[in-house]
């Protein structure tokens, strides 16, 4: 008997320490959306949760490596709400058209939150480092993957040839940003209905003549992992 019940209380072990950053990650991806990743601390997390400085700290050894793996537990639950769900979507506009109403319905639930990238960029958009990096690199994943999106709208020929996706994933990230200034400093009732009008504008601007409408649903689709696979392609 003993001999086999040291490695089940090894496996737990673990299990537990999994658990308990799993707790302080979520309650820091929290606190952060309030008050911003510079506001986040050691001493602040390990208020909220009610756990001791030392404990916090033995699970992440630094204030900056408390940052980086809020950065990450946000790209991932961004990726889970906007990216994946999407991918049920036939390819071309309607996958493209997915990727943004998700993206807004998002964007609708941080307005008073707020949201990490936005609130990062200011913090640390010209202070180089590791959180900095994290921060511009998984924006940049989402950025690429909202491109891949429009130049498949153009190779089913949803687009216009010589339409610039280049240019549309610009704008249409522009809108997102519009939008949380609008909404959260203007205080602009109006900023959700034109940020999908400006959507609207420009697909109706870059569409080519027969592309299927808002609500149509063509036939062909692509399973998820090989979507996946294309957001970093």
């Amino acid at each position: 008997m003993p001999a086999t019940a040291a490695p089940a209380k090894a496996v737990r072990a673990p299990q537990k320490g999994q658990q308990t950053k799993a707790v302080i990650i979520d309650a820091a991806l929290n606190l952060a959306a309030q008050i911003g990743l510079e506001g986040l601390s050691i001493g602040a997390i390990a208020e909220v949760t009610q756990m001791s400085k030392s404990g916090v700290f033995a699970h992440f050894g630094s204030r900056e490596e408390l940052q980086i793996s809020v950065v990450r537990e946000y790209h991932a639950r961004f990726e889970q709400e906007v990216f994946y769900p999407a991918l049920t979507a036939p390819r071309g506009l309607p996958r493209l058209r997915a990727l943004f109403a998700n993206w807004m319905k998002r964007t609708s639930t941080e307005i008073d939150s707020g949201c990490i990238y936005i609130s990062g960029a200011v913090e640390f958009d010209d202070r180089p480092g590791p959180v900095r990096d994290a921060l511009a690199e998984s924006v940049n994943i989402w950025l690429a993957a909202m491109l891949r999106s429009v130049e498949q709208a153009a190779e089913e020929g949803h687009l216009r040839a010589d339409a610039d996706a280049q240019q549309i994933a610009f704008e249409i990230h522009a809108l997102i940003l519009a939008l949380h200034y609008e909404a959260r400093f203007l205080r602009n009732p109006q900023s959700m209905r034109r940020a999908n009008a400006g959507f609207a504008n420009i697909i109706a601007r870059s569409s080519a003549p027969g592309a299927p409408a808002a609500d149509a649903e063509p036939a062909r689709t692509e399973s998820a992992p090989r979507a996946a696979r294309a957001k970093v392609a």
